[in-house]
């Protein structure tokens, strides 16, 4: 014992005894930790340590070394913080090996969300590494004499409960983003559905990254229902897996997703279908930018609704492919398109077609039936025949087609295509 209280104690900078400080068998106070005189010590070193920390990541961390110097003096004062845990942590027991003791992910609140968002988890991980290899180094400094191994076991027991703290922190963070993600995008697609100005999906979509690749498309289909993050992420998972930019939103029961960058957006949803929930997929037309979004989306809704009337459809669907039954569901802009794409071709193309092709219904598809109603031979008809299916891009042979070409008449019929009267030079 003799020898023992001669012996010169290390100090490290900044650290003293100090008044009060217990010797090597002291009794702990009452309520205390049993390393009541190291934890003195400790307190007293905190800055120095959390300096000695700082410029340990600086040397051994080129990333650290690229932050901004706001972003380093955040880090600062989280080492500072987490000295300041340590000590807390030991004084309420967390030191013994048989303590279940978690710390707090409090000491992480030192510093701006936004580190969080600059740094990431394994980055984390590195910082904590460096700051508790100093605190490890400084044991023999620190420790008072005798304690100096239960300080060691300590430390090594604190950086793992540390190590859980920051995972928490990093969790929460995530699980907030992704939250606010999912808001964000349902907002965007919202003003997508709504038709509101191009300023207005700029600012959204690029607060979620969206590099607006084109071309363009919006998908809708039912949702496979759950919580909707999960729902977005397995749309995530696959988008990335076939590389195109996806934003998504869950609408009542429907999954509405904006792709960017997919050739071929129809070819794209198709490998996006497992993020579906049964039912049909229709995927609007290509557009070059998402300011033009707008009319890719009501597409892919006016065809979702009337789907269910074609019963074997594709999955996916392209909405061009369900014009005839978005028409008779009362979809305006399908009717435009019927009227102006299809029946508008066949009237200036000539009466011909158009006696042709109501004689081919009329006889129930047969092509000699029709040449004799039309008093023509039956090569007549098969001409005319290729002919409107040049023209209106809809083959009459086919029974798809021929209830396209049915539809088109009948829109055509109804709302009578005004003519354009030819320009005077």
């Amino acid at each position: 014992m003799a020898a023992r209280r001669g012996r010169v104690e290390r100090r490290p900078a900044g650290v003293g005894p100090g008044p009060g400080t217990c010797q090597a068998g002291a009794v702990s106070e009452p309520g205390g930790s049993e390393l009541t005189a190291t934890l003195r010590r400790i307190e007293r070193a905190a800055g120095a340590l959390a300096t000695a920390s700082v410029s340990r990541m600086d040397e051994t961390l080129p990333w650290f070394r690229e932050l901004p110097a706001d972003q380093r003096s955040w880090v600062m004062l989280v080492a500072q913080a987490g000295v300041r845990s340590l000590v807390q942590w030991l004084r309420e027991g967390g030191g013994t090996a048989d303590s279940t003791q978690e710390v707090s992910d409090e000491v992480f609140a030192t510093a701006p969300q936004a580190l969080a968002r600059s740094i990431s988890l394994q980055q984390t991980v590195a910082l904590i590494k460096v700051t508790i290899d100093v605190v490890e180094e400084q044991v023999s400094l620190l420790a008072a004499p005798g304690e100096e191994q239960q300080l060691r076991d300590a430390v090594l027991r604190f950086s793992r409960e540390i190590a859980f703290a920051a995972a928490r922190v990093y969790a929460r963070a995530a699980e907030s983003r992704g939250s606010w993600d999912a808001r964000l995008q349902a907002l965007l697609v919202d003003a997508l559905l709504r038709g509101d100005s191009p300023d207005v999906l700029a600012s959204r979509a690029a607060a979620l990254g969206w590099s607006d690749a084109p071309p363009v498309a919006v998908a809708v289909g039912r949702s496979p229902g759950g919580e909707v993050a999960a729902v977005l992420h397995t749309v995530y998972r696959h988008a990335r897996r076939i590389g195109v930019e996806v934003i998504g939103g869950v609408h009542g029961d429907r999954l509405v997703i904006v792709l960017g960058g997919a050739a071929d957006p129809g070819a794209a949803t198709e490998k996006l279908l497992p993020a579906f929930g049964e039912g049909p997929v229709v995927v609007g037309p290509a557009v070059p930018s998402l300011d033009e979004a707008t009319d890719s989306a009501r597409s892919a809704l006016a065809g979702y609704r009337a789907a269910p009337a074609w019963p074997t459809a594709p999955r996916p669907v392209a909405a061009a492919d369900l014009l005839p039954e978005r028409s008779l569901a009362g979809d305006a802009e399908a009717r435009r398109r019927l009227r102006r794409d299809v029946y508008a071709p066949l009237v200036r193309a000539g009466g011909e077609l158009l006696e042709t092709l109501d004689a081919f219904f009329a006889a129930g598809g047969t092509l000699e039936s029709a040449a004799r109603a039309l008093y023509v031979h039956p090569n007549t008809v098969r001409y005319r025949l290729r002919r409107i299916a040049e023209v209106t891009g809809f083959s009459p042979l086919t029974p798809r087609d021929a209830f396209a070409l049915q539809v088109a008449l009948t829109v055509g019929r109804l709302d009578p295509v005004v003519p354009v009267a030819p320009t005077q030079t």
